[in-house]
């Protein structure tokens, strides 16, 4: 354990400092609870509940913990000045408690959330890409850092990242469902990136649920498809499914906000501090997302269990399962 231990602070020293020369990034402090009634929460799919808690010095005002900071950072890129092809970057921490816990999900959940300024010429799948490919690249070279360290952890990621749009995936497996379409294309190329997550395919259906106000999922992108956002996942063949590693997107402007809003029949939330901050144009464009820190880390040292790498709270026949299985959950 005490190995693993410092084998996860090498990977996440080595990863953020490749992350950060990559995309152009400077590290700033996050919060961890913001107030209830901004809009700056993330609301994720829209149904999970944040942890809230009533704050004494204001008036018993309501705070939520942060399910991400997808919102916040596009605040911060305005209040920093921070130019075009630059960007943030932060230790995001997280309560989730209504996740479903097993060996990927956690209530405890920690990322790299950055976000980089763009323009409106960058708002395309082309661009991107690029950002995918940078980031994709940092993963490599930390496999390879594990690999120099630890011989025994044979590096395993292809040299490129397999690009698919959702609708295109689901015209290759029709009869499958989306984790399963996921499984299927990420044995097969080791590492993809799913574009157009949050949008309905032609079945009418989602290939994932994704929030109507940060990621731009309905812009018309590649071969005529809309979506300018998507999911990184890699094989995991100790697991035996895909991976998800990392979530991204150029976010919205005025334009996909208003029109993700009136989809999901939430134009209610024009009202809100970050949606008229962004309607009024106060927000610069950007583009920006989420790396799972101990998911990371569990895939490059091959690990079976999340809880292997941080702490959290697990039921107690999980944790016996895998003390009997010979890899003990910490905390």
């Amino acid at each position: 354990m005490e190995q693993t231990e410092l084998a996860i602070k090498q990977i996440k020293d080595f990863f953020q400092a490749n992350l950060s020369t990559a995309l152009r990034l400077r590290r700033v402090t996050a919060p961890l609870f913001v107030l209830k009634g901004l809009g700056i929460n993330d609301d994720l799919n829209g149904v999970e509940r944040a942890v809230n808690f009533p704050v004494k010095d204001l008036g018993d005002a309501h705070a939520e913990v942060v399910h991400s900071l997808a919102k916040w950072k596009r605040l911060a890129l305005a209040d920093y000045n921070i130019e075009p092809g630059y960007g943030i970057y932060t230790d995001m921490n997280a309560i989730r408690a209504d996740e479903e816990l097993d060996n990927i999900h956690s209530l405890y959940v920690d990322q790299w959330d950055w976000e980089r300024v763009i323009t409106a010429k960058d708002r395309n799948i082309k661009f991107l890409k690029k950002i995918v490919r940078s980031i994709y690249d940092a993963m490599l070279r930390t496999e390879y850092l594990v690999n120099e360290t630890y011989p025994q952890i044979k590096p395993i990621l292809p040299d490129e990242i397999h690009f698919i749009h959702a609708e295109e995936l689901f015209q290759k497996y029709p009869n499958l469902s989306p984790k399963d379409r996921e499984d299927a294309i990420c044995k097969e190329y080791g590492a993809i990136f799913i574009i157009g997550i949050g949008g309905k395919l032609s079945n009418g259906k989602e290939h994932d649920l994704r929030a109507p106000d940060y990621d731009d999922w309905t812009t018309i992108g590649e071969n005529g498809l809309p979506g300018l956002n998507g999911d990184l996942l890699v094989w995991n063949d100790i697991l035996g499914h895909a991976l998800e590693l990392s979530s991204m997107g150029i976010r919205v402007d005025k334009e996909s906000l208003v029109r993700q809003l009136k989809e999901k029949g939430k134009e209610d939330r024009l009202n809100l501090y970050f949606h008229k901050r962004l309607m009024e144009g106060t927000l610069p464009l950007s583009v920006g997302g989420g790396i799972g820190q101990s998911r990371l880390c569990m895939f490059l040292l091959r690990k079976a269990h999340i809880g292997e790498i941080q702490a959290s709270i697990w039921p107690t026949d999980m944790r016996k399962k895998c003390r009997e299985a010979g890899f003990p959950l910490i905390g």
